[in-house]
């Protein structure tokens, strides 16, 4: 390879929490941007896409290990823990390799993070399951993994909104750490203990997947309010037969899209925003069609419904 073709390919790594359907959404986005720009610039766009096979900050950091030792001209991270604790995210930021966060708050200037306020997003579930229950009630919290920035960013959202109301009572939902079939166990574990629980919330999209399956086995549809996180295709098939009373959803197809964007920039060396917001959808009975025709869409990783 010459050395102008080396200066026009480009190579970029993604590398998410763990392997899972939301992560195989980010990956759908970010091939879908490289192929659109590879095609407009008439360059050649190639894009890995190393998943964990579970979330973990040693297997994630082994993952951002292998990336660093690729000449790779970027990589976009989801972080499953603060940056102090990620060395190979210091690592390869010394060594000047362009690096951007998805999923994740930016937590320092020059920094480039893209997704949304997690906050914010954590907010409209609590509050839409609080007035399902009309602010009474047992409520089960379900904690993602926990040192992940934005599972851990929900989850103080989920307690600050239901402490508001007096007559909530929050019960420990489980941690699921990313795992659906972990999740589905801790889900059972707490309905089983509590009878009279009125109300589910959780912080990642494992949560809601496995809450849904252990409200169906134990007959507890239509009498226990959950409020799902994100729209993969199992929460939207959750959300059409009411076993998941609707969803707070991030973009995942737009993050990927955004974060290959974002690194074609930084080759450029054009100065990158600290923050990207691929913005939120609530997702109802009332819109939830629209959306699974989106999944099932040729292109939906530039897309949402509401922009279409």
């Amino acid at each position: 390879m010459t050395t102008s073709q080396r200066k026009r390919n480009l190579h970029f790594v993604i590398i998410p929490k763990c392997a899972h359907p939301w992560a195989d959404e980010v990956h759908k986005g970010a091939m879908a941007q490289a192929s659109l720009l590879s095609h407009q610039l008439g360059i050649e766009i190639a894009v890995d896409f190393l998943a964990p096979p579970f979330a973990g900050v040693a297997e994630q950091n082994a993952i951002l290990e292998r990336a660093a030792a690729i000449p790779a001209d970027g990589i976009a991270v989801d972080p499953v823990a603060p940056l102090g604790d990620m060395p190979a995210i210091r690592l390869i930021r010394q060594r000047g390799t362009p690096i951007v966060l998805f999923d994740s708050p930016s937590p320092e200037p020059g920094m480039t993070s893209v997704g949304n306020d997690f906050t914010q997003q954590g907010t409209i579930a609590a509050e839409r399951l609080a007035g399902l229950i009309d602010g009474r009630g047992k409520v089960a919290v379900m904690r993602g993994f926990p040192s992940a920035p934005n599972h851990r960013e929900r989850y103080e959202a989920h307690v600050a909104v239901l402490k508001r109301h007096r007559g909530i009572s929050i019960v420990d939902g489980g941690i699921d750490n990313d795992d659906i079939e972990t999740a589905e166990r801790q889900a059972s574990a707490v309905l089983v203990a509590n009878p009279d629980l009125r109300g589910y919330l959780c912080c990642d999209a494992a949560g809601p997947v496995g809450i849904a399956a252990a409200v169906r086995k134990l007959g507890k549809v239509g009498k226990v309010a959950v409020v799902g996180m994100d729209g993969i295709e199992p929460i939207l098939e959750a959300v059409k037969e009411r076993v998941l009373e609707s969803s707070a959803s991030t973009i995942p197809a737009m993050q990927g899209s955004m974060s290959v964007l974002m690194l074609w920039q930084a080759t450029l060396g054009v100065p990158l925003p600290q923050r990207i917001d691929t913005g939120i959808d609530l997702i109802t009975q009332e819109n939830v069609e629209s959306f699974m025709a989106a999944a099932r869409s040729r292109c939906p990783a530039l897309t949402s419904p509401d922009l279409v």
